[in-house]
C-alpha cells in the first residue's frame, strides 16, 4: 500500500477524520478572507482555490468534498465564512456563489486524479483540473446571477464575466501548480504520522 493510499484508506479514525474536515473548512474560511478586500470586476481575490485543491490532494476524493461541503454549510448557516465576511441562505443568489459551489466538485475531481496520478505531474494536472472546474462553475454562476437576479453593469455579457476572470487567472494559476508540489511533498511527510 502506497504513502498516498494509507493517508485515504479506512484505517483512521473517525475523529482524526472529522478533524482533517474541520481543518480545511477553517482554511477555507481564513483563505476566503485574508486577501477579499481585493475585488476584480464582481469577483473577491482569495486563496480558496489553492487550499480547497490541497484539501483534494491530502485528503482525497471523499474527505475533500466533504470539507468543502462543510464550509459551505458553515457559511449557508450564517457563519461569516465566505469572502468579504459573508454568510446566510441569501448568498446562494450572490454573483460568487457558483465559485463555492465549484470547491466541492473541484475537490472531489482533484483527489479522484491525484489518487489515480501520485506524482508530481500527476498532482499538477489534478490542480489545473480543479482550477478549471472552479473558473467554469464559478464564471457561469455569476453571469447568470448578473443576468437574472442583479442589476448587470451597462453592457454586461458573457464575454465580461470571461474578461473579469483574466487579471486573477495568473495569480490561480500559480497558486494552483504551488499546491500541486506542496501536496506532492506534504502526503509522504504526512504519511509517516499516520
Amino acid at each position: 500500500m502506497t504513502t498516498y493510499s494509507k493517508i485515504r484508506s479506512g484505517n483512521h479514525s473517525r475523529t482524526l477524520k472529522l478533524v482533517h474536515i474541520a481543518m480545511f473548512s477553517a482554511l477555507m474560511a481564513i483563505g476566503a478572507n485574508l486577501t477579499s478586500f481585493l475585488i476584480i470586476g464582481g469577483v473577491p481575490i482569495t486563496l480558496q482555490t489553492f487550499f480547497a485543491i490541497l484539501a483534494g490532494i491530502l485528503l482525497g476524493s471523499r474527505l475533500g468534498a466533504a470539507s468543502m461541503l462543510v464550509y459551505a454549510f458553515i457559511g449557508l448557516a450564517g457563519v461569516p465564512v465566505f469572502a468579504k465576511f459573508s454568510g446566510g441562505m441569501d448568498t446562494i443568489i450572490s454573483p460568487t456563489f457558483g465559485f463555492i459551489l465549484s470547491f466541492i466538485l473541484l475537490a472531489f475531481v482533484v483527489g479522484l486524479i491525484a489518487e489515480k496520478f501520485p506524482t508530481r505531474k500527476g498532482y499538477i494536472g489534478a490542480a489545473l483540473a480543479g482550477l478549471a472546474i472552479n473558473y467554469f462553475f464559478g464564471t457561469n454562476w455569476m453571469y447568470v446571477a448578473y443576468k437574472f437576479w442583479f442589476a448587470a453593469p451597462e453592457g454586461f455579457t458573457y464575454a465580461i464575466a470571461w474578461a473579469w476572470m483574466v487579471p486573477p487567472l495568473p495569480k490561480d494559476l500559480i497558486l494552483s501548480v504551488l499546491a500541486g508540489l506542496f501536496g506532492f511533498r506534504l502526503v509522504p511527510i504526512i504519511g509517516k504520522y499516520m
